[in-house]
């Protein structure tokens, strides 16, 4: 369904064998709700404002991107949220039998001026924010909650639904349009659509509400990712690599401050520094602004408004009748209930917690015998390993850095895709299709052997300012066919800090991953190969593991062999540095597994948990210290700035799913592994882009994994991949 999808993406931005059906009966249905279309015809009196007009140009049409206009956006919102409420109020006051042709069919179509100008918004929100659009994006917070509970509580529309949704055997379905219903009628369900009287309205509240804070916990962390630039001068800089120095001054220049160093509070810039830099006061500094976001006891402090977060979720599932958030959340998760999500983290928690002990035990053992006279501290961990990993494996991060060339990266990860999605990339005309920065670069997707058309991919690839920090993919028009072909258009978007002019852009072994993590998300778009919108859908642990899958790749013979180059000299990594990087691939897991995992189940918790007079802070740190939390390291995202869950709904009890994810992922590669071509096996590939890409949501995940794997997942392989011990498995 489309309007809810547009409802899902904006969430989001505030912070999957389905083919296509046959045609015969695409005519048909076509055919039979040309009255449903008739009867919701809109006076376009919206054509004179461009975020809502039709995308023109080449590639189908694209986003007028170059076009955009601020004051443009709430007009634009405003129409189309009122354009698309009219098309479903006509479907709801239909007078004839609801059918699949006369009320699904119109709901896919609908709300098509509303997801155009939900793109521009998407820009401004995650790309290209400014106080001037936070302005329009506080005002705009309750009307998308009033347009969602609009929909949710159109009683005639939900009878309709839940009529098709209740025949849904005895009706001339196919199996993709079966799961559209079980998914809209799923969806309107576990949205209050079932709630009557007083606790309609006050849900409704409660929706409204929840926007509005969303949207501030976003600017919080945002205005604490802008406020706390840290500019160093030449002698602060011990310890870090040319490359990154050379980055920091182009920053510092960009802000005004020429002849120093910037050190922007984002990970891009605070990981790499707290790896490299000599002077712990300065590492103790930018960690403390990093992990502080949203926790520095001023105007952008979120702790109220988590507390507030919390007790509203608590109240909204109240009134549906469920004991607390976790537990609505995760009805159609593959996981189902919290309690099998925590049996998951804590059957790996131990492992992690024990390997943490060790590592820092290497750490400490390296500081001591530098005459550091130190106790191993959370700023200190990235430096220290670091040092652990040149002596144990002889492996420098930096030397390694040297061969990762982000214009090299790129065209790896298209050799992958051509490899395994039989995709081409090819650049497009700089100037042919719009883009909303100078730094955006787009190319054309297509068929290898057949040339057809696929999509776009549009890559912003730098950090800058009113840019949200990390990396994610989207798209701006998902594949669907019926209502006629529509080709894809994806983006992915980074946050790696520019070079100096004229120099390549190096980036860490960690970043590489991420890179090919989010284009594995931009190929679970362009590999779509589903009838209708709705089924573009996700179930959120499921969808992270086609893109950590997609991370093996990096590793793998080819990429290394044939794009990861020295960028001065053009020779290829040496086998040796290979083999230490392959050799290093278990190195500090108990750091990256329990910076994830703390955050994960301190999520599930407060999910749990009764929030009444919770106090954020508070709670975060009695969870940690009940689950033996180690004191040299932190959440890899604290409650305060913890966006993921609290920038929207769309993690929100769910951070877990990584990790759920993870388990896919292991056993899968295993798959690969253990196949005659390796991990370019032309016939496994064949069977995961089939089952696993290909279908989106029109076939249940557990299902689709079967298909593939002939067998459910199981985590001996994720504790392989760790190195951490395989756990016995139990008899009988």
């Amino acid at each position: 369904m489309r309007q809810t999808m547009i409802a899902l993406a904006v969430a989001a931005s505030m912070a999957v064998v389905g083919g296509c059906g046959e045609k015969a009966k695409q005519a048909e249905v076509a055919k039979d709700t040309v009255k449903a279309e008739e009867s919701m015809a809109v006076t376009p009196e919206h054509t004179s404002n461009m975020l809502l007009a039709e995308w023109t140009g080449p590639y189908s049409g694209v986003p007028a991107f170059d076009k955009m206009n601020l004051k443009d956006l709430k007009p634009a919102i405003e129409k189309g949220i009122e354009i698309n409420l009219a098309e479903l109020d006509a479907i709801a006051t239909s007078p004839n039998k609801p059918t699949f042709a006369n009320t699904i069919v119109p709901m896919e179509r609908g709300g098509a001026e509303l997801g155009r100008a939900t793109a521009y918004y998407g820009i401004w929100a995650a790309n290209m924010s400014s106080p001037e659009f936070r302005k329009v994006q506080q005002e705009l917070a309750p009307l998308w909650a009033d347009y969602e509970s609009k929909i949710y509580q159109n009683e005639a529309l939900f009878k309709r639904i839940k009529a098709i949704y209740d025949q849904r055997e005895s009706m001339d379905l196919d199996a993709e349009q079966k799961r559209v219903v079980e998914l809209i009628y799923t969806q309107f369900s576990t949205n209050g659509a079932t709630i009557q009287g007083e606790a309609k309205e006050r849900y409704a509240e409660i929706n409204k509400r929840l926007a509005e804070l969303y949207t501030k916990f976003s600017n919080n962390v945002l205005a604490d990712e802008e406020g706390y630039d840290l500019f160093l001068t030449k002698d602060q800089l011990a310890g870090l690599p040319e490359s990154f120095v050379a980055a920091a001054a182009a920053l510092a220049e960009e802000k005004g401050e020429k002849g120093k160093y910037a050190i922007t509070n984002t990970r891009s810039s605070m990981d790499p520094f707290l790896t490299y830099s000599d002077n712990r006061e300065l590492r103790k500094q930018v960690w403390t602004n990093y992990y502080s976001r949203g926790d520095n006891g001023d105007e952008h402090d979120n702790n109220a408004i988590i507390a507030e977060i919390l007790k509203l979720r608590d109240e909204r599932v109240g009134l549906q009748g469920f004991d607390n958030y976790a537990e609505w959340r995760l009805q159609d998760r593959m996981a189902k209930t919290p309690e099998r999500a925590m049996e998951l983290m804590e059957a790996v928690w131990p492992a992690a917690v024990a390997r943490v002990k060790e590592e820092v035990a290497d750490m400490q053992a390296v500081a001591d015998a530098e005459k550091a006279n130190i106790t191993i501290e959370p700023w200190d961990y990235r430096y220290y390993a670091e040092k652990v990993r040149k002596a144990k494996y002889d492996l420098n991060s930096d030397e390694v850095k040297q061969y990762l060339q982000l214009d090299n990266l790129r065209e790896a990860m298209f050799y992958v895709a051509g490899e395994l999605f039989n995709f081409k990339f090819t650049p497009v005309k700089e100037g042919s299709v719009p883009v909303f920065h100078e730094d955006v670069k787009v190319w054309e997707v297509t068929d290898k052997t057949s040339g057809e058309h696929i999509g776009l991919w549009y890559l912003d690839p730098f950090a800058r300012a009113g840019k949200r920090s990390g990396a994610w993919a989207t798209m701006y028009r998902d594949h669907s066919t019926f209502d006629g072909k529509k080709n894809v258009l994806s983006s992915n978007n980074s946050n790696f800090i520019k070079g100096a002019p004229g120099e390549p852009v190096l980036v860490s072994w960690d970043d590489a991953q991420t890179f090919f993590h989010e284009f594995g998300h931009a190929l679970h778009f362009l590999a779509s190969n589903v009838t209708y919108p709705t089924l573009n859908s996700g179930v959120r642990d499921y969808t992270e593991f086609q893109s950590q899958l997609l991370e093996r790749w990096l590793s793998t013979d080819a990429v290394i062999d044939n794009y990861l180059v020295h960028y001065k000299t053009g020779e290829p990594i040496p086998a040796d540095l290979v083999a230490k990087i392959k050799k290093a691939a278990k190195f500090n897991q108990g750091f990256a597994t329990t910076e994830y995992l703390a955050s994960a189940l301190v999520d599930l918790k407060f999910h749990t948990a009764d929030p009444e007079g919770i106090d954020p802070d508070k709670f975060e740190r009695e969870t940690l210290d009940k689950l033996g939390m180690p004191k040299e390291l932190v959440m890899r995202h604290r409650t305060p700035h913890f966006g993921h869950i609290f920038s929207g709904e769309g993690y929100s009890a769910g951070y877990y799913g990584y990790m759920w994810a993870d388990v896919l992922t292991s056993d899968a590669s295993e798959a690969f592994a253990e196949s005659k071509g390796g991990f370019y096996d032309k016939g496994v590939a064949a069977k995961l882009v089939e089952h696993l890409f290909a279908p989106r949501n029109a076939i249940d995940p557990a299902d689709a994994y079967r298909a593939f794997r002939g067998r459910d997942a199981n985590i001996e392989a994720l504790m392989r991949d760790r190195g951490f011990p395989v756990p016995k498995k139990k008899e009988g």
